[in-house]
């Protein structure tokens, strides 16, 4: 399973790139990947190449209107690990005994 970080960003489209964000977290969340939305880029859970391809269609998706963009991808891929979303973070909260700001 995979677990992978995302930020597709249109340069020169100014500074405020919500509507892009918006286009491509539709896309994401329409592909029933289990996924986090943070304020830096996207965290998604899956299969390798189900992956790759989500990321392809949302840096598609921002070039139809945009000359130049710019997508920043990282990936950690574990064998025989899944649900890694939640339990990277429960694992984090129950070394420090305390819940985090999520």
């Amino acid at each position: 399973m995979t677990i992978a970080e995302f930020s597709i960003t249109p340069i020169g489209k100014g500074s405020s790139v919500g509507t892009y964000v918006a286009r491509c977290l539709d896309i994401v969340d329409r592909s029933g990947l289990p996924y986090r939305l943070n304020a830096m880029g996207t965290v998604v859970e899956g299969e390798f190449d189900d992956i790759l391809k989500l990321v392809a269609r949302c840096h598609k998706a921002v070039t139809e209107d945009c000359e130049r963009v710019s997508t920043i991808l990282k990936i950690d891929d574990r064998k025989g690990a899944s649900g890694q979303l939640d339990a990277k973070v429960k694992d984090v909260e129950r070394r420090l005994g305390r819940k985090l700001r999520t």
